[in-house]
């Protein structure tokens, strides 16, 4: 998206010059357009086949609560790169806050089985477990997170600990 939006001002800016040189400088600017518009063709057909792209373009949509956007872009990285355990997992945390947690247990269950020993996993599993409202499968989890060093489950364990 910033790439279009610095060709888009590139391409204003050489129009605008054309205008105040006059039409000598036409050809030379149509050249110079061309070329532009070719260079933005092969970015895009760079970016289709980059896994790394999709998975940054569905992370930025999960971060402003467009999940439904965030899904579809994480489905493009897993095609491209199917052993991407982080794209199967952000993927299944989007499914969860669009309340579909069969989805999101499948997807989250499908990283942790590709890296059983990241506890980050298993935190976004306990969050969707809690979205369900399955505390139990989610304190599970939690303790696991917890075991596996990911702080954010061990805040939250040593929170619950202190309520009880």
């Amino acid at each position: 998206m910033k790439h279009k939006s610095v060709t888009f001002a590139i391409f204003i800016g050489l129009l605008a010059i054309i205008v105040l040189v006059g039409s000598s400088s036409v050809g030379t600017a149509q050249t110079i357009s061309a070329d532009l518009i070719t260079q933005s063709s092969r970015e895009s057909a760079r970016h289709e086949k980059d896994a790394d792209y999709w998975f940054d373009k569905g992370a930025l949509c999960a971060t402003y609560g467009n999940d439904s956007a965030a899904i579809k872009y994480f489905q493009k990285a897993i095609v491209l790169d199917p052993r991407r355990s982080d794209a199967y997992f952000a993927q299944g945390v989007s499914y969860g806050q669009l309340e579909n947690f069969f989805e999101a247990t499948a997807l989250i269950n499908k990283a942790i089985e590709m890296e059983p020993h990241n506890g980050l996993y298993y935190y976004g599993r306990a969050r969707v477990y809690l979205l369900a409202d399955d505390r139990e499968k989610a304190i599970e989890d939690f303790k696991k997170a917890a075991e596996l060093d990911d702080e954010d489950a061990q805040i939250y364990i040593n929170t619950i600990a202190k309520t009880q």
